[in-house]
């Protein structure tokens, strides 16, 4: 048995991890996620697997985030046709993320095209289109957290929850090779033991090998509490004092409805001022109701919250805005206002236009809430440049540029080993490192060392790994 890792390797994107069974012959994909944010090194790492699609037997996701599920539409494109599995949430999120990745690209494919048009050059496609995902949805198999599902006599899949986002879970599997069992646990993304919004990561089965994720493996978090404060201060700094805008780039799929539920606490304690907010992303919509309909996902403390407050996402002042055109005269009003629009690293979507029409004036501000690659236009907004290149022309920045860190879904390095907390480390006979920058990555592999775990290795973008045990 061995395994091999075709994104998120020293990386923050692309997560793919290949299992090969040797007797009986298999092949299991954990996660099939697009690279985001790496510059000009995306459109290749996202063209290149690395493996053969055609050979892959299964696809085990592990949460719907598109860095985890952005490229199943291309699988199949290229040849899989086994059986995905995922929980209920996360099938539900995966529909409607996946048919808008393949709306953006489309999008940007024909803005790209006008100018390659222009410059006598070859015309590109994108990596797939809304047909591509249609043929995706037929091969999905929902498994219940806490469900032991055995995929066929090889392969038994447990699903726990890791607390990251709605339908979000550690992969934990029973691989039966040559007659013995190898117990392999996949962390996804782990979230935190204090989130806003959901419940707090369970532990998880022993297992032998750990595969996890270490994006704050050097981090430790804020308290959640300030971020509430954090943002009024900027609400108050940007709309009342300056009279401008508040960009907030916010992932339509967690962080938006995190922003909504905290500006709706503040209304309650009466301390939310009296502006607009717009939620400019049709995407955030539809995912901020589907995530209505699985409360059972939310804290005790929202669960709570919801006996009085039926709706924890509503307050007054918002308005949800789907049409182009309403969103484009955004662009032309005055009016000091909040806008919180996809993506969170602004490297697509509606938000990119917001940006690049409000960057170049003072009394506005664009608010950085979450990990960006540091090559995606967050990850240089972050960097507080004086000029940034979007849309192939610069831009002087003259807004201010925020950043609140402490409202992140990903554990910090307490809650990582926290979620570690739950295994015998001297039955651990290896931890695979994914999923964060290589520098972070090793302080994090450091750490654990001390800690006591005997083996934790950080393998580079399509290594192989020998799982003898």
């Amino acid at each position: 048995m061995k395994i091999s890792f075709h994104g998120a390797a020293r990386t923050v994107t692309g997560s793919k991890h290949l299992l090969h069974l040797n007797n009986p012959q298999k092949k299991i994909l954990l996660d099939c996620g697009m690279f985001q944010g790496m510059g000009k090194e995306t459109l290749k790492l996202n063209a290149e697997w690395g493996f053969e699609p055609g050979e892959v037997d299964y696809v085990i996701l592990s949460h719907a985030h598109i860095d985890h599920i952005g490229l199943l539409p291309k699988l199949v494109k290229d040849g899989f046709n086994g059986r995905i599995f995922c929980t209920p949430p996360t099938r539900e999120l995966l529909e409607l993320l996946l048919k808008d990745s393949a709306y953006i690209q489309e999008a940007d494919v024909r803005h790209i095209n006008k100018r390659r048009d222009m410059q006598g050059r070859d015309r590109v496609k994108p990596l797939y289109v809304e047909e591509d995902v249609y043929k995706v949805l037929p091969l999905i198999e929902t498994v219940e957290y806490h469900e032991k599902y055995k995929i066929d006599d090889s392969v038994e899949l447990y699903y726990t929850d890791c607390g990251h986002i709605l339908g979000s879970a550690a992969v934990n599997l029973k691989l039966k090779e040559n007659g013995k069992v190898v117990r392999l646990t996949f962390s996804g993304d782990v979230g935190r033991y204090r989130d806003v919004l959901l419940r707090s990561p369970e532990d998880f089965p022993q297992a032998d090998y750990i595969i996890m994720e270490s994006t704050y493996g050097d981090k430790l978090h804020d308290l959640v509490a300030p971020a509430a404060n954090d943002l009024l201060r900027y609400i108050e700094e940007t709309c009342l004092t300056k009279k401008g805008k508040l960009i907030i780039p916010a992932f339509s799929l967690g962080r938006t409805q995190e922003i909504l539920y905290m500006l709706n606490m503040l209304e309650l304690e009466n301390r939310l001022p009296k502006l607009t907010y717009y939620v400019d992303s049709p995407l955030s919509i539809k995912i901020t109701n589907a995530i209505k309909r699985h409360p059972e996902c939310f804290n005790n403390h929202v669960q709570e919250l919801m006996r009085k407050d039926s709706d924890v996402f509503m307050f007054r002042g918002l308005e949800f805005i789907e049409h182009v055109e309403a969103s484009k005269r955004l662009n032309s009003s005055n009016e000091p206002c909040v806008i919180i629009s996809a993506s969170g690293m602004a490297e697509a979507g509606r938000v990119k236009h917001h940006i690049a029409n409000n960057i170049g004036e003072a009394n506005n501000t664009i608010l950085m809430v979450g990990y960006c690659e540091p090559n995606s236009l967050g990850g240089r907004l972050k960097r507080k440049p004086d000029s940034v290149g979007i849309f192939g022309t610069q831009y002087n920045v003259r807004a201010d540029i925020g950043i609140i860190d402490s409202m992140s879904a990903h554990a910090d390095y307490e809650d990582l080993s926290q979620w570690l907390g739950c295994q015998h480390k001297n039955e651990v006979a290896k931890i695979f490192l994914v999923h964060g920058e290589y520098d972070v990555q090793e302080k994090f592999k450091n750490r654990l060392l001390r800690k006591g775990f005997p083996d934790v290795q950080i393998p580079a973008l399509h290594q192989e790994v020998g799982l003898g045990h």
